[in-house]
C-alpha cells in the first residue's frame, strides 16, 4: 500500500526518467504542498467540532510547511459541488471533510483524484457503505479508496463515563439527551451515555431524543425543557448548536448539564453555573496529528479509532463543580475508565 510520502517520491523518480533533450530545460517551480479543510455548515466559528477542528489542521500546517485553507459548506447538498471546485481551483495536497454527513461526497470525490489525499472526520467505509458490498477492505485497491484516511472517535467511551456521573449525580432519577442527527457519532454518544447512567443505577429513567438539526438552537431548548418539565434534573447534549439550546435550557431551570465534543465550559461561559463537565473529544489534537503524518509521509489509508486508550477522548476538568462532586462518583468514574479499558464492549454501541 503506498503512503502520501509513497506517491509524492514515485513522481519524482518519473520525472527523473525522462530524457533531457534541451541543453536549457527549464528548472521547475516546485508547489507548496497545501491543505484544505471543508467545514460542515455550523462555520468556522462554532466554538466546537468544526472550529476545533479547523484550528488544529491550521496550526499543524504551519508548523510542517504547509499552505492552509478553509471553506465553509453554506448546505448539506453542496459537499460534493465544492470539493469538486476547490481540488480544481486549488489543487489541494490533503483534503479534510469534517463529519459524517459528508461521507457519501467525500468518497466519491476521493475516487475521481486519486493524486490527492482525503481525511474524513468521523467517517469510516466498510463494504455497502462507502464501497461495494462484495468488497472485503474499502480502503483497498478493490475498494477504491486508497487515498483516504478515515478519523473516528470512541464517543460511546466518553459518554459512558458521562452516563455515570450522571446517574450518581441526579436526585430525581431522571436524565436527559438531547441528541442531533440519528448518525453513527450521535448514536454512539447516546448508546454510551444510557448504558453509562444504567450501569450505575439500573432503576434510572433515560430520556432521548433525536433532532435532525444540529444548527437549531430554539429546538434544542424546547426539548430540553419539555425533559425538565418531566422531572429530568441532568441534561446531556450531543447536538452541536442545537445542543447549546438545551444547555441553556438547564441554566435557565438551574438543574445540572453535560456539555460535548469540547470543554463547553471554556467555549460557552453562560452555562458555566450548571455544566458539570463535558464528554470531549480531542479532535484538534486527533487531526493536528494528521497532518503532521501526511507532511512528513506517513499517513495511511484506512480507519485511525481514537480511544479513551490513547486519551483522544475524555471529560473535561470539573471546573466549579470539582468540590461538588462526592467522591463516590469520582470513583466510579475511574472505576467505568478501567472496566472500559479491560473491556471496551460493555459500552453496548456495537
Amino acid at each position: 500500500m503506498l503512503t502520501a510520502r509513497g506517491r509524492w517520491s514515485l513522481g519524482l523518480v518519473l520525472l527523473a526518467m525522462i530524457p533531457n533533450c534541451s541543453r536549457e530545460t527549464p528548472v521547475p517551480v516546485s508547489k507548496q504542498r497545501s491543505v484544505f479543510v471543508l467545514l460542515d455548515t455550523d462555520g468556522a466559528d462554532d466554538k466546537s467540532f468544526n472550529e476545533f477542528t479547523r484550528k488544529g489542521a491550521e496550526i499543524a500546517a504551519k508548523e510542517t510547511g504547509l499552505a492552509f485553507s478553509f471553506l465553509t459548506s453554506p448546505s448539506t447538498s453542496e459537499y460534493e459541488r465544492l470539493l469538486e471546485s476547490t481540488i480544481s481551483s486549488r489543487k489541494p495536497d490533503l483534503v479534510v471533510t469534517v463529519g459524517f454527513l459528508m461521507s457519501d461526497a467525500t468518497a466519491k470525490v476521493a475516487r475521481r483524484h486519486p493524486a490527492a489525499w482525503f481525511a474524513g472526520m468521523d467517517t469510516a467505509y466498510f463494504p455497502g457503505f462507502g464501497c461495494p458490498e462484495r468488497v472485503k477492505d474499502c480502503y483497498s485497491k478493490e475498494g477504491g479508496l486508497t487515498n483516504v484516511t478515515s478519523l473516528v472517535f470512541a464517543e460511546d467511551q466518553v459518554a459512558y463515563l458521562a452516563g455515570v456521573l450522571a446517574g450518581c449525580m441526579t436526585k430525581s432519577g431522571i436524565v436527559a439527551v438531547v441528541a442531533g442527527r440519528e448518525i453513527p457519532p450521535v448514536v454512539r454518544y447516546v448508546t454510551g451515555f444510557q448504558t453509562g447512567a444504567l450501569s450505575f443505577r439500573s432503576d434510572l429513567t433515560v430520556f432521548h431524543r433525536y433532532i435532525p438539526d444540529f444548527g437549531s438552537p430554539m429546538t434544542g431548548k424546547l426539548v430540553g425543557q419539555g425533559f425538565i418539565q418531566q422531572g429530568a434534573d441532568v441534561v446531556f447534549a450531543p447536538a452541536g448548536k442545537t445542543g447549546t439550546g438545551a444547555l441553556e435550557s438547564a441554566k435557565e431551570a438551574g438543574i445540572m448539564a453535560i456539555g460535548v465534543d469540547v470543554d463547553q465550559y471554556e467555549t460557552l461561559p453562560v452555562v458555566r453555573e450548571v455544566l458539570v463537565t463535558s464528554a470531549s473529544k480531542k479532535v484538534d489534537l486527533a487531526v493536528a496529528a494528521l497532518v503532521r503524518d501526511f507532511a512528513a509521509g506517513n499517513l495511511e489509508a484506512g480507519i485511525r479509532r481514537m480511544t479513551l486508550r490513547q486519551n483522544a477522548v475524555g471529560l473535561a476538568p470539573f471546573h466549579d463543580w470539582e468540590e461538588r462532586i462526592p467522591d463516590e462518583c469520582k470513583e466510579a468514574i475511574a472505576e467505568a475508565r478501567r472496566a472500559i479499558l479491560a473491556d471496551p464492549s460493555i459500552t453496548d454501541a456495537d
